[in-house]
């Protein structure tokens, strides 16, 4: 497949289709050869939901939390190159960082600090997080962004419905935490420290729009999600089932109470559904077929 690569003309970059084959990592490309590294994608949740100040404050709370649980456990966020949006961010750890840090020591300390932070707040003002991580190849040196498949896996893992749902389901977790196969495998499994194996649970991560279903290993950190029953909401939720709707009475055109071939209008209708209380007379209308 063709790609474009940068040609100098004056103060203007002309983009120039070059038919032969990539020679990504060649020296002298604009491209820069990509790099395994490990991903980390960070949501806040509800934030949309927030007023102007208090998104301008759990910004800077969310920074001050994050550097504060890394410096505890001797990792240094400068190190870290990443990717910002309002709520959240995507960062790609330095290769010296021991994977097994970062899930075993750094994620229960910003979940201790979290639920501190919590603690003596309201339920809008609170900071509670989505995390996500996989590693894979990726590009540093994209336009707009980091390139990579990788990058796309851990933002879709960060974005799951289940994951969404763990969180809500527990109000006093600080973090939901879900990781890819391999990060499960290689990382949790072998080194456990202090997110144990047993206390994730597999789900499946499905974007039917994007055409992504992948499986991962959902954490809630100090609790229990293994127990935890997902029920997904459904399109049919407080909907009758179809036979009782058949069997229901329609309403009553004049918004009385209807009984089989009986309606009560007027003082003795007490409520929709209800049955008529009082004496048989000028209030109640009699079809045709019910004098036969």
């Amino acid at each position: 497949m063709p790609y474009f690569y940068g040609v100098c003309a004056g103060r203007h970059r002309l983009y120039v289709a070059d038919t032969r084959p990539s020679r990504a990592g060649w020296e002298g490309d604009d491209m820069q050869h990509p790099q395994r590294r490990l991903l980390i994608c960070v949501d806040m949740e509800r934030y949309s939901q927030r007023g102007n100040l208090q998104q301008y404050d759990a910004q800077l709370d969310f920074h001050r939390l994050l550097r504060e649980a890394a410096d505890e456990v001797g990792m240094d966020r400068a190190g870290w190159t990443t990717q910002q949006s309002g709520d959240g961010e995507l960062a790609v750890l330095p290769t010296e960082l021991p994977e097994a840090r970062v899930i075993g020591r750094f994620l229960p300390e910003l979940n201790r600090r979290l639920r501190r932070y919590n603690a003596d707040r309201l339920p809008v003002a609170r900071i509670r997080l989505r995390v996500a991580v996989h590693q894979g190849m990726v590009h540093l040196d994209g336009a707009n962004g980091f390139p990579g498949q990788a990058v796309v896996t851990v933002s879709r893992l960060c974005d799951a419905a289940p994951v969404r749902r763990a969180l809500a389901a527990f109000p006093d977790a600080g973090i939901a935490l879900v990781v890819s196969p391999d990060i499960y495998r290689d990382v949790v499994t072998q080194y456990p420290e202090e997110l144990r194996p047993g206390r994730f649970r597999r789900i499946e991560v499905v974007h039917a729009e994007k055409g992504f279903h992948e499986p991962g290993w959902l954490c809630v950190l100090d609790e229990d999600v293994t127990s935890w029953r997902d029920e997904p909401p459904s399109p049919e939720t407080n909907q009758p089932e179809p036979e009782a709707a058949a069997r229901q009475d329609p309403p009553s055109p004049t918004g009385g109470i209807r009984t089989g071939n009986i309606r009560v209008d007027g003082q003795n209708a007490v409520g929709p559904g209800a049955i008529a209380i009082g004496s048989v007379g000028r209030d109640v209308v009699l079809p045709p077929e019910a004098g036969r």
